[in-house]
Protein backbone atom coordinates (compact mmCIF):
# COMPACT_ATOMS: atom_id res chain seq x y z
CA UNK A 1 0.00 0.00 0.00
CA UNK A 2 1.61 3.17 -0.48
CA UNK A 3 -1.57 5.39 -1.42
CA UNK A 4 -1.13 5.86 -4.49
CA UNK A 5 -1.27 2.58 -7.01
CA UNK A 6 -2.68 0.38 -3.91
CA UNK A 7 -5.15 2.61 -2.08
CA UNK A 8 -6.91 1.20 1.37
CA UNK A 9 -9.35 2.63 3.38
CA UNK A 10 -10.63 0.84 6.36
CA UNK A 11 -13.85 1.24 8.98
CA UNK A 12 -13.18 0.66 12.70
CA UNK A 13 -15.45 0.24 15.63
CA UNK A 14 -14.23 0.72 19.28
CA UNK A 15 -15.19 -2.56 20.21
CA UNK A 16 -14.99 -3.18 24.32
CA UNK A 17 -12.10 -1.10 24.50
CA UNK A 18 -10.22 -2.14 20.79
CA UNK A 19 -10.62 -0.89 17.49
CA UNK A 20 -11.93 -3.64 15.29
CA UNK A 21 -11.85 -3.12 11.76
CA UNK A 22 -15.39 -4.17 10.09
CA UNK A 23 -14.81 -3.17 7.15
CA UNK A 24 -12.50 -2.33 4.09
CA UNK A 25 -11.89 -0.74 0.70
CA UNK A 26 -8.96 -0.61 -2.43
CA UNK A 27 -7.97 -0.06 -5.24
CA UNK A 28 -4.99 -1.18 -7.04
CA UNK A 29 -4.15 0.88 -10.16
CA UNK A 30 -4.33 -1.24 -13.72
CA UNK A 31 -3.03 1.46 -15.67
CA UNK A 32 -2.02 4.97 -15.45
CA UNK A 33 -5.21 6.21 -15.25
CA UNK A 34 -7.21 2.98 -14.20
CA UNK A 35 -7.55 0.87 -11.01
CA UNK A 36 -9.77 -1.91 -10.04
CA UNK A 37 -11.75 -1.82 -6.43
CA UNK A 38 -13.34 -4.15 -3.97
CA UNK A 39 -14.92 -3.89 -1.02
CA UNK A 40 -15.74 -6.39 1.89
CA UNK A 41 -17.74 -4.98 5.24
CA UNK A 42 -18.05 -8.02 7.95
CA UNK A 43 -21.35 -9.93 7.52
CA UNK A 44 -23.01 -8.13 11.18
CA UNK A 45 -22.40 -4.94 10.16
CA UNK A 46 -23.81 -4.87 6.33
CA UNK A 47 -26.97 -3.02 5.18
CA UNK A 48 -25.71 -0.17 7.39
CA UNK A 49 -24.57 2.06 5.11
CA UNK A 50 -20.84 0.97 5.51
CA UNK A 51 -20.39 -0.23 2.15
CA UNK A 52 -21.44 3.32 0.61
CA UNK A 53 -19.32 5.25 3.01
CA UNK A 54 -16.48 3.41 2.22
CA UNK A 55 -17.38 3.51 -2.16
CA UNK A 56 -17.67 7.56 -1.57
CA UNK A 57 -14.31 7.99 0.19
CA UNK A 58 -12.74 5.49 -1.90
CA UNK A 59 -14.21 7.25 -5.15
CA UNK A 60 -12.84 10.75 -3.42
CA UNK A 61 -9.58 9.73 -3.05
CA UNK A 62 -10.20 7.77 -7.13
CA UNK A 63 -11.22 11.45 -8.31
CA UNK A 64 -8.25 13.22 -6.11
CA UNK A 65 -5.20 10.99 -7.67
CA UNK A 66 -7.04 11.66 -11.24
CA UNK A 67 -8.08 8.69 -11.65
CA UNK A 68 -10.91 8.38 -14.62
CA UNK A 69 -11.74 4.83 -14.68
CA UNK A 70 -12.75 2.59 -11.45
CA UNK A 71 -13.57 -1.26 -12.40
CA UNK A 72 -15.14 -4.11 -9.97
CA UNK A 73 -16.86 -7.51 -10.26
CA UNK A 74 -19.44 -8.41 -8.22
CA UNK A 75 -20.98 -11.65 -8.23
CA UNK A 76 -24.50 -12.35 -9.34
CA UNK A 77 -25.93 -13.23 -6.29
CA UNK A 78 -24.36 -10.46 -4.43
CA UNK A 79 -27.88 -8.12 -4.51
CA UNK A 80 -26.92 -5.31 -2.05
CA UNK A 81 -23.43 -4.71 -3.90
CA UNK A 82 -25.28 -4.57 -7.20
CA UNK A 83 -27.23 -1.87 -5.54
CA UNK A 84 -24.51 0.05 -4.00
CA UNK A 85 -23.04 0.50 -7.16
CA UNK A 86 -26.67 1.36 -8.73
CA UNK A 87 -27.01 3.83 -5.72
CA UNK A 88 -23.43 5.67 -5.88
CA UNK A 89 -24.51 8.27 -7.81
CA UNK A 90 -22.82 7.55 -11.44
CA UNK A 91 -23.75 6.12 -14.47
CA UNK A 92 -24.39 2.44 -14.39
CA UNK A 93 -24.85 -0.72 -17.29
CA UNK A 94 -24.02 -4.09 -16.51
CA UNK A 95 -23.34 -7.09 -18.35
CA UNK A 96 -24.23 -9.97 -16.47
CA UNK A 97 -22.33 -13.58 -17.06
CA UNK A 98 -22.61 -16.60 -15.36
CA UNK A 99 -19.76 -16.32 -12.75
CA UNK A 100 -19.49 -12.19 -12.65
CA UNK A 101 -21.56 -9.12 -13.50
CA UNK A 102 -19.75 -6.40 -14.96
CA UNK A 103 -21.02 -3.00 -14.52
CA UNK A 104 -19.64 -0.79 -16.91
CA UNK A 105 -19.74 3.28 -15.45
CA UNK A 106 -20.46 5.88 -17.97
CA UNK A 107 -17.95 9.43 -17.74
CA UNK A 108 -19.81 11.78 -15.68
CA UNK A 109 -18.67 15.15 -15.35
CA UNK A 110 -17.38 17.21 -11.94
CA UNK A 111 -18.06 20.32 -10.72
CA UNK A 112 -14.80 21.35 -12.05
CA UNK A 113 -15.72 19.91 -15.22
CA UNK A 114 -13.12 17.03 -15.87
CA UNK A 115 -14.73 13.93 -16.76
CA UNK A 116 -14.72 11.24 -14.19
CA UNK A 117 -16.03 7.19 -15.52
CA UNK A 118 -16.40 4.24 -12.76
CA UNK A 119 -16.14 1.14 -14.62
CA UNK A 120 -16.92 -2.21 -12.62
CA UNK A 121 -15.45 -5.35 -14.07
CA UNK A 122 -13.26 -6.85 -10.92
CA UNK A 123 -13.38 -6.58 -7.35
CA UNK A 124 -17.00 -6.30 -5.23
CA UNK A 125 -17.62 -8.51 -2.59
CA UNK A 126 -18.94 -6.92 0.80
Amino acid sequence: MDFTNHVVLVATLNKNGARAIIGGARYVMTQPDQAEMAFTVVDQYQGQGIGAALMRHLIGVALGSGLIMLSAEVLPDNGPMLKLFERCGLPLSTRREAEAVHADRSSLSTRSGRRRAVHDPHGANG
